[in-house]
């Protein structure tokens, strides 16, 4: 296995839901750490829509892995954050046996 370059700093969030008073929600996102983290894109794609054409590109991130429960270990629905770029956690898993790093496969969000 080759040992990732953990070169980027991300901010790991986690959404937090509060009511806005009218009977719904409204959704911040709270800081969980930073995290030292190998960004590598994947294969993107396009996705005809009736008038549009979607274009996708995944990520993989691999970052040093945390014990289950760990604030400091990612889950789907939180988010990474560099700078003015999001990266939405949709999958986690381990990348060696040993367990030594997480890979977290992302897709980049535009910020809200």
């Amino acid at each position: 296995m080759k040992v990732p370059h953990l070169n980027r700093a991300l901010e790991l969030q986690r959404a937090v839901q509060s009511p806005d008073g009218a009977g719904g929600f409204t959704t911040s996102w709270e800081s969980l750490g930073t995290l030292w983290a190998e960004v590598r894109p994947g294969s993107g794609r396009d996705v005809a829509g009736e008038e549009l054409v979607l274009t996708s590109t995944p990520y993989r991130i691999t970052v040093r892995a945390a014990e289950v429960g760990a604030e400091a270990r990612p889950q789907p629905g939180q988010r990474f954050l560099e700078s003015s770029r999001v990266f939405a956690v949709l999958a986690v898993s381990e990348r060696d046996p040993a367990g030594l790093y997480l890979t977290c496969f992302c897709r980049e969000e535009a910020p809200q």
